[in-house]
């Protein structure tokens, strides 16, 4: 009977050591080359690569301060992306990153301990030409090409508004001189209606003055 429980127990560890390794023989291997760029007081993107060969479905990274406390554990799967941006760092604080890769039978081993510093906030982060392949930087330029853009179609807008009332303006107002030059010479003032004057100049009198009375004379 003892033998029998014995052999029942070898036979279920034999098949749950082969079955974990089947696990570990098909997980990915670690990501390698892991590295940070682009270091800011706030911010930082890490990149890595992978070994050719495996199904990679996904990343994870754990992220921690130098002091032993855990800040962040990032975890994105169905993505091919070999780097990711780390927001809300305290600035000048020591951190400790660590990779892993996802595929379909599980996770990698995890990278090598990568250690950075983050930056003062009064720091200027060096310009050269690495950082137009930053997403944060892209982001930010296309940002400031949307204002301007925008700004300047504002500008154009009123412009033509402005145009439009003016040229309006100036209509009514030639309108608006035209009735009243018609309406002077439709309306005459009673000071203008004189007496008809006598092709020669003078004006018509009667034949008979009206001071002199006419005098008739009769023969006897």
């Amino acid at each position: 009977m003892a033998g029998s429980v014995v052999l029942v127990n070898s036979v279920v560890l034999l098949l749950f050591g082969s079955g974990m390794f089947l696990v570990e023989a098909n997980r990915p291997p670690a990501p390698v080359n892991v590295s940070v760029m682009h270091l800011r007081a706030d911010s930082v993107t890490v990149s890595w690569e992978v070994p050719e060969g495996d199904i990679i479905i996904g990343f994870s990274i754990s992220q921690q301060r130098q002091d032993g406390h855990m800040q962040r554990f990032i975890r994105e799967v169905n993505t091919t992306s070999r780097s990711c941006v780390l927001w809300d760092l305290e600035e000048e604080t020591d951190y400790i990153i660590q990779v892993q890769s996802i595929g379909l039978y599980g996770e990698s081993q995890a990278s090598k301990k990568v250690h950075f510093r983050t930056l003062k906030k009064t720091d200027r982060f060096p310009s050269n030409s690495s950082n137009q392949d930053d997403p944060t930087v892209q982001g930010l330029d296309k940002s400031r090409h949307l204002q301007t853009g925008e700004m300047i179609i504002i500008v154009v807008v009123l412009l033509m508004w402005a145009a439009v009332i003016a040229l309006f303006c100036r209509q009514y107002d030639i309108i608006k001189d035209n009735d009243s030059s018609n309406n002077k010479e439709k309306v005459k003032p009673s000071s203008e209606r004189s007496t008809p004057e006598h092709h020669s100049g003078g004006l018509l009198r009667s034949k008979f003055h009206p001071s002199v009375p006419s005098i008739n004379i009769i023969e006897v």
